[in-house]
């Protein structure tokens, strides 16, 4: 699609409001706009596999786990948080 140019002087003031809380800023009237309209690229498969849950394999990281060694592997993390030194 061709890309639609206009001045903002041109605009009337709906429109250059309207387009200036598109851009996140005041436009001048020295300025000119370029907008063009793409189609978004066709989405690939997804990078990981989702499990019967809807969320990645990585997710069930206590599958197959004791609840001892769950417990085993959050205190684990947590000394390795408290030991870190934040300057």
């Amino acid at each position: 699609m061709e890309p639609i140019v206009c001045n903002v002087r041109d605009l009337d003031q709906a429109d250059r409001s309207a387009l200036e809380r598109v851009v996140g800023h005041e436009l001048r009237a020295s300025q000119r706009l370029v907008i063009q309209v793409m189609p978004l690229p066709v989405e690939e498969t997804p990078k990981e596999p989702l499990g019967s849950s809807g969320l990645p394999d990585w997710c069930n990281i206590y599958q197959g786990l004791s609840d001892p060694e769950i417990d085993e592997l959050d205190r684990a993390i947590t000394r390795a948080q408290s030991s870190r030194e934040f300057s």
